[in-house]
């Protein structure tokens, strides 16, 4: 997307309008809900204990083997099925980084199918924690994701020490995956500028817990 005529509105419309600190509580959900309807949003990103919720007029996304990605396939699958079950249009699911930093990405591969078995139809979203990995390991991974059904792969958990979204990470994840999946970005991205050069090396949805700041940057 050319930034030179991204509006506002637009860039509001490619946002995961997110909440997923610990201490979040039902009451934080809600103001993170009447918040994105006013923004715009497209979506609203929250743990997947906080549902169901009612956020009308925007989907609503939920994590799953978050944000460690240490958890069983089975539970990561059962996970998502129950936050499908209780209303969510997507799910982002983290990969076992460790599996992915092995090379051993047919496990990868493994755990992708069988929380993409467990949801449906429903949107998978596949965070493989980039700024942990090579670049070689975030182009199998990728490409695991793509074998796997994925509709997006993304970029960070936001949680990570490691980091979140780079420009660079995500111009080879958009490469790797060639317009056939989607391309979302998370963790660190708080200015406008920020969003504007991730935008521009490749993302297609955003994932924002400053949502405001960053919208504000653009009339």
């Amino acid at each position: 997307m050319d930034r030179m005529t991204l509006t506002r509105a637009a860039l509001a419309g490619m946002v995961d309008h997110t909440l997923l600190k610990p201490e979040a509580t039902a009451a934080d959900v809600t103001a993170l809900i009447e918040e994105g309807r006013e923004l715009g949003v497209l979506a609203v990103c929250v743990s997947p204990s906080m549902l169901p919720i009612r956020a009308e007029g925007m989907l609503t996304a939920v994590v799953a083997g978050f944000p460690s990605g240490k958890h069983h396939s089975l539970i990561k699958g059962s996970e998502a099925r129950l936050a499908v079950q209780q209303g969510a249009d997507e799910v982002d699911m983290v990969i076992d980084v460790g599996a992915a930093i092995a090379g051993d990405y047919n496990a990868v591969l493994a755990d992708i199918v069988t929380v993409r078995e467990g949801i449906g139809n429903a949107v998978l979203k596949v965070i493989i924690e980039s700024a942990a990995l090579s670049d070689e390991a975030i182009v199998e991974v990728c490409r695991a994701a793509e074998t796997a059904g994925a509709n997006f792969v993304k970029t960070s958990t936001g949680f990570h020490p490691a980091g979140g979204a780079s420009v660079e990470a995500v111009r080879l994840m958009a490469e790797t995956v060639g317009g056939r999946l989607g391309v979302k970005a998370s963790g660190g991205i708080r200015t406008t500028e920020a969003a504007l050069a991730i935008i521009d090396a490749g993302a297609t949805r955003l994932g924002l817990s400053g949502t405001r700041a960053v919208l504000d940057g653009l009339n």
